[in-house]
């Protein structure tokens, strides 16, 4: 709930700022910011080695043993790193400034902006290593805070710079929000581990060799992920130049805009809570069903409702000029209502620290992604990326299924799969309609699919809530319908 408030602030914020950016800059300068921000992901998951990742299991497992002076110390080791890490993933992306703006835009013209996206490189590995503090600790009202004062610093400053100074500001805006967010993690992060003991160079050698084993593989996983995030803006790119890079980047926005706090709001705390349950697979399989419940109840009828009001959406949170997204939102969607299905049954790989099984699963996703794209894109223009969005989550579902079935021995529980059986084919017949219907008729069923299935989650998390914690009306509305 805390972390769901929090994201909600944050969706809240969100939408403004891509509303002002996108009168703003149009299409052309939302698909700068969309490339400007794939290369600082890319630079810094490959200088934070995956810290972030194994620094918040490192620190739940010290927090699990209740020993002050081990979490201390893993507070200490991490935060150190991080700092190193951050400052020569700064240097390195200020040195490679030119090749990357010749390889990403086939000239040297954003070199200067490249260089100072370095900065922001630096934040945010202190900030990721900060971060993992915290939720390893399960800290979860400092994150909530953190998701909320970041959020709100970060609109506050980036609107008025491209107010004032246009696209020249993408660059220093996207810095300037980093630096916020550390700020934020320094501030709710600083009294942990504040007076650690004394560490010899071993110790810290072997803490640190801990962080890194396991780093190595979420930065793998990350520069996969991000690398493929990146190549397919390249493909829009080079395709259909920097306009369609922007609907690329708009549709994306929005479609994980709600899915997106959804699954944040989920993976917080639920992480840290499976890794200390992994070796105990009906907790475990347990954990991962009452999350994945939760995701389909809160997701899906927003999801349904993005597919149907596709094009209002554009208006209201871009502009006019962005209508040329729809069909790749709704393809968008599509794919994000699978992903909130499979998403968390991944958790129990990286839970059980399956690193093998989880670097060939995020290669073969990466490859299956890219690879459609190009292939969809170059037959089919902008609404291909959407496309390819969808096939690797029908072909990663059923592959990570697999993979954790033979792991834990999970399967889904009949609550869940009834559920699935109703959103997913609804989303189907709603995405369909618009297809085969006209305009007003195909809203009318998506109107009818959004209602029911709105009414259908809130009954079942009505009955999932402990009875003092529902709202006297909706209790009363939940007593009359039964």
């Amino acid at each position: 709930m805390l972390m769901g408030g929090s994201s909600l602030v944050n969706v809240a914020l969100s939408i403004i700022r891509n509303k002002a950016l996108a009168v703003l800059l149009g299409p052309e300068g939302v698909g700068l910011i969309g490339l400007y921000g794939s290369i600082v992901d890319i630079a810094q998951t490959a200088a934070g080695l995956g810290l972030g990742g194994s620094g918040v299991r490192q620190i739940a497992e010290a927090a699990g043993t209740d020993d002050a002076a081990r979490i201390a110390q893993s507070a200490k080791v991490l935060r150190r790193i991080s700092m190193v890490l951050g400052l020569f993933g700064a240097l390195f992306l200020a040195a490679l400034a030119f090749p990357v703006s010749n390889f990403t835009f086939g000239d040297y013209q954003h070199a200067g902006g490249i260089a100072l996206l370095s900065l922001a490189v630096f934040f945010r590995v202190v900030s990721s290593g900060q971060t993992a503090l915290i939720q390893g600790l399960r800290g979860i009202a400092n994150l909530a805070r953190i998701n909320v004062l970041a959020g709100l610093l970060g609109t506050l400053i980036s609107v008025p710079l491209i107010y004032l100074f246009g696209a020249y500001a993408i660059a220093p805006s996207v810095v300037a929000v980093a630096a916020v967010t550390t700020l934020s993690t320094w501030w709710y992060s600083r009294r942990i581990g504040a007076s650690p003991p004394p560490m010899s160079m071993r110790q810290f050698s072997r803490e640190g060799n801990v962080l890194f084993r396991l780093g190595i593989v979420f930065m793998a996983s990350g520069l996969l992920t991000f690398g493929a995030a990146y190549a397919i803006r390249l493909i829009m790119l080079k395709e259909g130049g920097a306009v369609a890079a922007g609907l690329y980047q708009a549709a994306w926005g929005l479609g994980g805009l709600y899915a997106g706090f959804i699954l944040q709001a989920m993976g917080t705390d639920f992480y840290p809570r499976l890794t200390a349950t992994a070796d105990n697979h009906a907790e475990c399989n347990r954990l991962v069903n009452e999350q994945t419940e939760i995701s389909i109840l809160l997701a899906g009828p927003g999801l349904l409702a993005t597919l149907t009001l596709a094009p209002l959406m554009m208006s209201l949170f871009y502009s006019a000029e962005f209508h040329g997204a729809v069909e790749l939102l709704r393809w968008i969607c599509l794919g994000m209502m699978l992903r909130i299905v499979a998403w968390p049954m991944g958790f129990i790989v990286v839970a059980k620290g399956a690193q093998t099984i989880f670097f060939w699963t995020e290669v073969a996703a990466t490859l299956v992604h890219v690879g459609l794209a190009w292939l969809f894109v170059s037959k089919l223009g902008a609404p291909g990326a959407g496309m390819a969005f969808f096939g690797l989550y029908v072909w990663h579902g059923i592959l990570i299924y697999v993979i954790v079935r033979r792991l834990t021995g999970f399967r889904w529980s009949i609550a869940n799969r009834r559920h699935s059986l109703l959103f997913l084919p609804a989303s189907g017949l709603v995405f369909s309609a618009f297809l085969v219907l006209p305009p007003w008729s195909a809203m009318v069923v998506g109107f009818i699919a959004v209602a029911l299935s709105g009414l259908y989650s809130l009954r079942m998390l009505v009955e999932l809530l402990p009875l003092e914690s529902v709202p006297a009306f909706i209790k009363g509305w939940i007593t009359n319908s039964a």
